[in-house]
């Protein structure tokens, strides 16, 4: 995160001889006010050397010194006008004497709880730690995790992220001495020490159920949205307004592609959900299903022309009665599915358009997969289809001309974001670290894979499959015409293009990863929350005796469960009780947040709630 511009208003807690606070004064401009504090009371401080010097020459300068102020109660000693500090610093905090990393971890749990109350919204509270102390990659040699004081975790449970972190230069401040060795005016060794630098994190979100009107067959509907899609639905990335580097992708791509070959964007709408049953319908067991009631009860009727621009409504205590109930007269007999590639569009758009022969027409838009959890494997996306209708016989030279203004305008966009990542349209099977490839029409016909390499520099690494390119037969088919399409994995690309490892942000409310590409900038990204604490929980069950375990399903309650939190799920044993024809399965789940703090407390509850949903879902008996 970047720093405060121009922070007016410090708080410095915890100080000993008033080194540090003196020699951040005298650096400080004259519109910065210092507000120094201690835990002693000013008669015991002034015993120490240098200490009353220093009290002086600050308030000789106009800075605020008190004593007596207890860093776990920093509410009770500031008026509500006060409590607006643009930075707090806490140098090498201690207990005192012999005190253990237990003790020292409860102090700092405090101290930040304290800080939530008294930091400005978009503050920071600094906190210089000697070498190893942290429990951080950054500290080297680095410590054993319980013998560390767990920083970034303790601040989580006061939901702070550490946003960055940097060596402890005494030269900032030349004048700090350190002091308050074993409670005694000596100094300890600082050499190697860090200052860690944290900053507010979003409120992990608890999403509820959400209604989304939408079209369905030319009919007004009310889809029952999944939990995780609940602040998804309705992001818009692709708007003319964003500034989402998605949309910065696509337009390139588009650009690209326009200055070799004729293209137009769609306009049209675009199907969000669709019926089972017809001949097109994918796997089940590779899409969402939704529940859709037609019309809006207890809701408005207003809604948008596109059909994927929805109108979504929250009920405050869950889900009504009549979106919960599977005999309810209310709803549609026939189930329906969330669309899992704009490619199901293909031929209601090539017939309600009217394009130029040769041209290229551009769709874009959310599709879903159902998926297992992994950082490559998107339950929803972004996608863009380039397709155009030809007669049969023209195909193949139509995919290669395509597939060249495609290498083209992905080397364009590889040298523009200033990452060379490598890239390859090759006739592969499947992708190897995870799978863009949509749950296409049965009658698509993929002839080439579009792959990026995860390290470009290695060229034996394993690629990852961002679209395909593919033919249709046109419909009816005794035309003789043909569909040539692309279809692009914009959220793939654009981890790829700006180096975001983990698709979660690409999702993030969270301004400092938008603020990274303002203006169409698509530069490396930069992580705002570093080091994020990660929690290790096992599941043990047996699975039902009658019927197959759907593992994509347990992978399904922990994403809704965890708010997307679960970022791994690994098979730890499985053994099948002798004499019997049931089965054990033993499952350990990591729980780590890219964006937001993510403390003990709230995963424990989350394990908690997975344990009974899947129980009451996946019908398992725990162990």
């Amino acid at each position: 995160m970047r720093s405060v511009h121009h922070p007016h208003h410090l708080l410095l807690i915890g100080e000993g001889n008033f080194s540090f606070a003196a020699g951040l004064c005298k650096a400080a401009g004259c519109e910065t006010h210092i507000t120094a504090t201690c835990l002693e009371s000013e008669d015991t401080v002034s015993r120490q050397a240098l200490a009353k010097d220093n009290i002086q020459y600050l308030r000789d300068r106009g800075a605020e010194v008190r004593f007596c102020v207890d860093c776990a109660k920093l509410k009770e000693h500031f008026w509500p006008a006060e409590r607006n500090f643009d930075r707090i610093y806490f140098n090498f905090p201690h207990c005192g004497r012999k005190a253990g990393v237990k003790q020292n971890r409860e102090l700092l749990a405090k101290f930040f709880c304290s800080c939530r109350e008294v930091l400005a919204e978009k503050g920071e509270v600094h906190v210089a730690l000697c070498k190893g102390q942290g429990g951080t990659p950054a500290d080297q040699p680095m410590r054993e995790w319980h013998n560390s004081w767990q920083v970034v975790a303790v601040a989580a449970e006061a939901g702070f992220i550490l946003s960055s972190i940097h060596p402890f230069n005494i030269g900032d401040a030349c004048q700090y001495k350190s002091t308050g060795y074993r409670n005694q005016d000596k100094s300890f060794c600082t050499e190697g020490a860090l200052n860690h630098i944290f900053t507010r994190s979003l409120p992990l979100l608890h999403l509820r159920p959400t209604i989304c009107q939408t079209e369905l067959e030319g009919k007004l509907v009310s889809v029952a949205v999944p939990e995780i899609f609940a602040d998804k639905i309705n992001r818009r990335f692709l708007d003319v307004n964003s500034e989402h580097p998605v949309r910065t992708i696509n337009n390139k791509l588009i650009d690209e592609l326009g200055k070799s070959i004729p293209v137009q964007k769609v306009r049209c709408s675009l199907p969000l959900v669709f019926r089972t049953g017809c001949p097109a319908s994918p796997p089940l067991d590779a899409i969402w299903m939704v529940r859709v009631v037609e019309g809006s009860p207890d809701l408005t009727s207003s809604t948008n022309k596109m059909s994927q621009d929805t109108k979504a409504f929250s009920f405050p205590s869950g889900l009504p009665e009549w979106c919960r109930t599977d005999q309810d007269d209310n709803w549609v007999p026939e189930q329906c599915y969330l669309s899992p590639s704009l490619l199901g569009s293909l031929h209601r758009v090539i017939q309600e358009m009217e394009f130029l022969p040769g041209t290229f027409l551009v769709l874009s838009g959310l599709s879903f997969q159902k998926c297992k959890i992994s950082p490559y494997a998107l339950p929803i996306f972004q996608e863009t289809v380039f397709l155009c209708v030809v007669d049969k016989g023209t195909e193949d030279s139509c995919i290669q001309l395509l597939m060249k203004n495609l290498a083209r305008a992905l080397s364009s966009l590889s040298q523009s974001s200033g990452f060379n990542f490598g890239w390859t349209i090759d006739k592969s099977e499947k992708s190897h670290l995870g799978t863009s490839e949509t749950s296409e029409p049965q009658l698509l016909r993929s002839k080439y894979f579009i792959t990026v390499q995860c390290d470009a520099s290695d060229p034996d690494s394993k690629g990852l499959c961002i679209g395909t390119v593919s033919t249709a037969p046109w419909q009816p088919t005794s035309t003789s015409q043909e569909i040539v399409c692309a279809s692009l994995n914009l959220d793939l690309l654009a981890m790829h293009v700006c180096e975001i490892p983990d698709w979660r942000l690409l999702w993030t409310s969270d301004e400092r990863f938008l603020n990274q590409f303002s203006g169409g900038v698509l530069g490396p990204f930069k992580h705002f929350s570093l080091y994020p604490p990660s929690y290790v929980h096992d599941v043990s069950f047996w699975v039902p005796e009658a019927g197959e375990f759907d593992e994509t399903h347990f992978h399904t309650i922990a994403r809704r469960v965890s708010s997307e939190t679960v970022v791994s799920v690994q098979l730890l044993d499985s053994f099948q009780c002798p004499g019997a024809a049931r089965t054990s399965l033993c499952y350990r789940l990591k729980y780590q947040s890219c964006d937001r703090a993510l403390s003990h407390k709230q995963v424990a509850a989350m394990q908690m709630k997975l344990r009974q949903e899947i129980q009451r879902c996946l019908h398992v008996i725990l162990r």
